[in-house]
């Protein structure tokens, strides 16, 4: 048949076994069907079709088909043993069973398309479980890519579940490790980030642009390459260090700088200016940094920056003027030549796969920053697995005010708007919501991506008819409080939805989205759940998960609270020249995130705090985070000032002991504990002592330091 010439890409098929198997797939059509019957021949094949879902018409009459062999199921109570007498007698036969998912309501990017509630009705039968992943590339792939040539059928088959493993929350898990097997093996991902956009930015060089928020200018893509080529060249000759360091804020400038240090065949390092000295010392040694790039304007609005000598430094509204000639010439031959020969002119490689793109460094919450080196897949993977999500149009736009220090401001408003051709409104600073809400009115603007913190300034100064034209509204970094979303939604109309993600990878892992809307009146497909309330949303594709015992490391059942593990095409290989730091947190591939949490039967992930947030107490593990939140409502702390901090001591009875750091002299740990009681927190998890603090040590970054707290809780013992 014509329709098996499509390509086919297969991923453990040794792990179909050769006796009776009851195959899971995340989702199937017509064109996948037939290369799975093909693949099974000359076995045995029996399709499972559930009553009363749609199907497509050419998939319907291929299962109507006399020499089709295929049985209808309900998921009901009734039927349940008769089912089960049934698929145990297929298995004993040996035949392949294949369940067929039928149409369900998705967003794009949305891997999975089949309900929990199935998948538990099939598991129950006793029958082992093949879950299999199926991937068309072409679907969401990167706008740089050319669709016809990435469009094929991958087949990633997972492991066999038998017996007690045979669950719903296990298929989920395998399905998750071979959606990221099928992913992690795209072509795109050896690329290198500067070619990728370069493409971008003459792909979409005239109907996309950067409008700087500050000055009110407006730059499209195509000039914005002609600037960055231009100034390479330059940088080439500055330095002869592999990394420049950038000290900017979101803007036209910022978005120019990074560009061409990526095209010079550097690495950008955009320091976060907001730190201590300490801090910034340290960075700038680790990354080895001999040449900064900033502005005369900013220097001077930065007084107290330990800044470096005048003669590194590099002022881009000094040398941009400068080039303007070079820039008239580039932007005529970024628009002659293609990509690839443009790309070969500039010395610019097609291939960077794993080797560093972008450092970027940690907060330093829990200790001194850490070089996290991401590399040219780490970024055009999480590009890729963001933008296949959010599914923005060329029309759309994005704000980009997060500083371009911050994982979230570097990837989601730098390199994807260039990359996938979205519009990007720039403003330098996060903490002026009045001037944010203005320019997104003025400029309908559809992303908003922001903290908790971030947001509350929004409902203090913004109306809501300014914000009338967002699509999303994408929140992370610090846990979202519920009180906060329901407010802003009942102010703007929009919902506020949680992300999550760390540095380490890349950084977006996890993001809730609006359901996926019905067609019309009579579209009676199930609908796939996008969002929930409480959690940080489903994984982003090509990203998989496990849940160990945070102790012993042992596997723990995806829906049981416990250490999430991480692995995927955006995952960090390790941290800038620390090994062993490294070795604590990559193990076999997968990064160990340091977070608590567990992953509900739909593939929603909770977080339940940090690791380091956690006491264990006389063998239970109390997470910091939800005392805290319990002695906030109790003392009726709102707003946006940080009051108590909990941490836990050394305790010989015990082994922990909690205390409050408290910035509140009023509170009286006896009564405390009486209204702690009375709102049902156990009596382990409640506090010891108070310990009075001026202030609440915060980062610059406004989470909580650890690290100063922590020294406090220990003085005071």
């Amino acid at each position: 048949m014509a329709l098996l010439q499509s390509r086919l890409e297969l991923h453990g098929e040794e792990n179909i076994p050769r006796t009776g198997v009851l195959i899971v797939a995340n989702r199937l059509s017509f064109e996948d069907v037939l290369h799975i019957e093909k693949l099974i021949a000359p076995r045995r094949i029996v399709f499972l079709i559930e009553r009363g879902l749609q199907y497509d018409p050419l998939l319907q009459a291929h299962l109507e088909k006399a020499d089709t062999e295929a049985v209808e199921f309900e998921c009901a109570e009734g039927t349940r043993d008769a089912f089960r007498r049934e698929i145990a007698q297929m298995m004993q036969e040996e035949a392949v069973v294949l369940f067929i998912p039928g149409i369900a309501r998705t967003r794009v990017g949305q891997s999975i398309a089949v309900s929990s509630a199935i998948v538990n009705y099939l598991a129950e039968t006793g029958a082992p479980l093949l879950p299999l992943f199926v991937d068309h590339p072409e679907d969401t792939c990167l706008r740089t890519e050319d669709r016809q040539k990435v469009a094929r059928i991958v087949l990633s088959f997972g492991q066999t579940l038998r017996d007690e493993s045979a669950t719903q929350p296990n298929v989920l898990e395998e399905w998750l490790a071979a959606g990221e097997t099928a992913f992690s093996s795209r072509p795109i991902l050896d690329s290198h980030l500067a070619y990728e956009i370069l493409k971008g930015l003459k792909k979409h060089g005239t109907n996309a642009s950067v409008i700087d928020g500050n000055d009110g200018s407006e730059v499209r893509y195509d000039k914005v390459l002609a600037a960055a080529i231009a100034f390479s060249r330059t940088l080439r000759k500055a330095t002869r260090k592999m990394r420049v360091g950038i000290l900017l804020p979101p803007g036209k400038g910022g978005l120019v700088a990074n560009i061409a240090v990526l095209l010079a065949g550097k690495i950008p390092v955009n320091l976060n200016f907001t730190a201590g000295e300490n801090a910034v010392q340290s960075c700038i040694r680790q990354a080895d940094l001999d040449k900064f790039i900033t502005a005369d304007p900013f220097v001077r609005k930065m007084p107290s920056f330990p800044w470096p000598p005048a003669e590194n430094l590099i002022h881009i509204e000094k040398v941009l003027p400068k080039l303007k000639p070079r820039i008239a010439l580039w932007l005529g031959i970024s628009k002659l030549l293609p990509s690839g020969l443009l790309a070969s002119a500039l010395d610019i490689p097609k291939e960077g796969g794993r080797t560093e793109a972008v450092l970027l460094f940690t907060s330093g919450s829990s200790g001194d920053p850490k070089g996290v080196a991401l590399s040219h897949r780490n970024l055009i993977a999480n590009v890729n697995q963001f933008g296949a999500r959010i599914d923005l149009k060329s029309d759309d736009s994005v704000l980009g005010c997060l500083p371009l220090f911050h994982s979230f401001g570097c990837t989601v408003t730098m390199w994807y708007p260039v990359m996938e051709g979205v519009t990007l409104v720039t403003y330098p600073s996060p903490l002026e919501p009045a001037k944010l809400a203005s320019l997104i009115e003025n400029h309908q603007v559809n992303l908003l991506v922001a903290t908790p913190t971030f947001l509350r300034g929004y409902m203090r100064r913004a109306k809501p008819e300014q914000l009338e034209s967002l699509k999303l509204v994408i929140t992370g970094a610090e846990k979202l409080p519920t009180a906060l979303a329901q407010a802003f939604e009942e102010k703007f109309g929009r919902p506020v939805l949680e992300g999550y993600g760390l540095t380490e990878t890349s950084p977006v892992t996890n993001v809730n989205l609006p359901d996926p809307e019905a067609s019309g009146a009579d579209d009676q497909r199930p609908a796939i759940p996008n969002a929930r309330g409480g959690s940080v949303g489903l994984f982003i594709p090509g990203v998989a998960a496990r849940i160990t015992d945070p102790d012993t490391h042992e596997p723990r059942p995806l829906t049981e609270s416990g250490m999430i593990w991480l692995r995927g095409a955006n995952v960090f290989d390790g941290y800038l020249d620390q090994p062993e730091k490294t070795d604590e947190v990559i193990r076999d591939g997968w990064f160990v995130t340091g977070d608590i949490g567990r992953i509900d039967e739909d593939g929603f992930l909770y977080i339940e705090g940090r690791r380091s947030r956690f006491s264990k107490i006389g063998g239970e593990m109390v997470p910091h985070e939800t005392v805290e939140n319990a002695i906030n409502a109790v003392m009726d702390y709102t707003g946006d000032e940080r009051h108590i901090a909990i941490m836990g001591v050394p305790d010989e009875a015990k082994g922990e002991a909690l205390v409050i750091l408290s910035s509140d002299r009023t509170i009286l740990i006896q009564r405390l504990r009486e209204m702690l009681l009375a709102e049902g927190l156990p009596a382990l998890w409640i506090p010891k002592k108070v310990i009075d603090v001026d202030a609440i040590p915060i980062l610059a970054s406004g989470k909580l330091d650890i690290k100063s707290c922590e020294k406090i809780a220990r003085e005071a013992r």
